[in-house]
């Protein structure tokens, strides 16, 4: 794993210590980031089941103003801490070592730009990540968007008004699902 691009590029970061991650591919990283690039200057990021911080890493090294990582394993929080002081972009960014699902309901953060969620796969947590975070909307800027990561094969679907799928991306086992509020297409 490393930093693509910007003022951390060619970083190498520290890998997951166990098995409870599956950090996204780097071909899967940089198409997502050729999406989202104009969106990340000056962005708040929050990067939800954040793992190592691969992706809110690579928004704050790109030029985002804050990145908010949530991340429930102490062993990966502790990797997470270290990738952030190793790039030199901890001075920007939050890590909350909380289950993701209550950081989404007691949260008093401003409201993000973009919201990355990458919960575990095959648990339906991202159908309930993103079901918790129709109601909990107030964290989402006006023109912000949501993208969720899933394998192709896990069936994800909100079933909502108030967040509205616009495009979908597949890179080989990465699935990427974009979302953004009613009214802001």
């Amino acid at each position: 794993m490393r930093v693509i691009s910007g003022t951390a590029r060619g970083t190498k970061l520290r890998s997951p210590s166990g098995g409870e991650t599956r950090p996204i591919t780097d071909r899967a990283k940089e198409a997502l980031f050729n999406i989202i690039s104009p969106k990340i200057p000056h962005c708040r990021f929050l990067d939800l089941f954040a793992g190592t911080g691969g992706v809110g890493i690579e928004a704050l090294s790109r030029g985002a103003e804050h990145a908010t990582f949530v991340e429930l394993s102490k062993r990966i929080y502790a990797d997470l801490s270290w990738n952030l002081q190793r790039t030199r972009l901890d001075s920007r960014a939050v890590i909350h070592n909380i289950d993701a699902f209550q950081f989404l309901e007691k949260s008093r953060e401003s409201p993000f730009d973009i919201i990355f969620v990458a919960p575990p796969q095959w648990r339906g947590m991202c159908q309930s990540a993103l079901d918790s975070l129709c109601k909990e909307i107030r964290l989402l800027a006006d023109e912000g968007m949501v993208i969720a990561q899933h394998d192709p094969h896990e069936f994800v679907q909100v079933d909502s008004d108030i967040l509205i799928e616009y495009r979908r991306k597949i890179y080989g086992g990465v699935q990427l699902n974009f979302y953004r509020k009613e009214g802001n297409l």
